[in-house]
């Protein structure tokens, strides 16, 4: 659908997807753009991940702006060499890139399995120092981590962060908005109840839009994600928040602009 039958004038931002992983990269980013989409930021999940988003952003430089980043999902099949190459990668194109993701913990037995939690935490800790050297905000992944992944994240003193697709407890999600942090906001929040409680509890003004695609969702019509997707994210929280989707649109996208720095990129048509 596009974007001008949901809201009147505002662009969007999916704030976190892995388009690396799309199968169809072109007819995606085409989608997105027919759809009203006017920037995506691009989270690397390792090496590969890293390398292939530099070379996406270079292809769509007014889209696509790139994350780099180390997931923990890929701690347990890596060498330390291959770590300490990725951490180097991130800081030789630290220039290039709007953020530090997707880093972060998963307490998921079958992920502490592979990869073990103090393990985890030493290098989040490592992205972390980066992303406060150099001034970039971080997108964190957090899942069974919540609370964790915030001490961390405060202890290491990032002044920017998004929490993305939180589910975590009440507390926790406290903690994130009064250290002026964000969530955001997926498809998921169309069904899934523990995502549309934090969405509910968060100000608008600490809330993003992301498809975190290519992410399956749905529960009896699956389907698999795109960027454009991201009216779903928000469509699914202007009925959480009982708001005009054409309010949700602006702020979400003021969001977006003021964390990652796309001010100059993301425009009011």
């Amino acid at each position: 659908m596009p974007l001008s039958y949901v809201t009147k004038l505002t662009q969007l931002v999916d704030t976190h997807a892995h388009l690396d992983e799309l199968d169809d990269l072109e007819a995606a980013l085409k989608a997105a753009r027919e759809a009203g989409v006017a920037a995506i930021i691009a989270v690397g999940s390792g090496q590969e991940s890293n390398q292939k988003l530099i070379e996406i952003h270079r292809s769509h430089p007014h889209l696509v702006y790139p994350a780099l980043g180390l997931h923990p999902w890929e701690l347990g099949r890596m060498e330390p060499s291959k770590v300490d190459s990725t951490i180097e990668f991130i800081q030789e194109k630290i220039d290039d890139v709007v953020a530090i993701g997707e880093i972060g913990l998963d307490y998921d037995k079958r992920v502490v399995k592979m990869t073990s939690k103090e393990l985890q935490k030493k290098i989040f800790r490592r992205l972390l120092a980066l992303a406060r050297e150099y001034d970039k905000p971080a997108s964190i992944h957090s899942r069974y981590a919540w609370k964790d992944c915030f001490d961390i994240v405060k202890e290491a003193g990032i002044q920017k962060a998004v929490f993305h697709w939180f589910t975590g407890f009440s507390s926790v999600l406290r903690e994130i908005i009064d250290s002026g942090y964000f969530i955001s906001a997926t498809p998921a929040a169309e069904y899934h109840e523990e995502h549309r409680r934090a969405i509910r509890e968060t100000p608008l003004e600490k809330l993003l839009l992301e498809t975190d695609c290519p992410v399956a969702y749905g529960r009896a019509n699956r389907y698999r994600s795109s960027p454009s997707d991201v009216i779903r994210s928000l469509k699914a929280v202007a009925a959480i928040k009982d708001a005009d989707k054409e309010t949700v649109a602006q702020q979400t996208t003021r969001n977006a602009q003021a964390l990652f720095g796309l001010k100059a990129q993301v425009t009011y048509r």
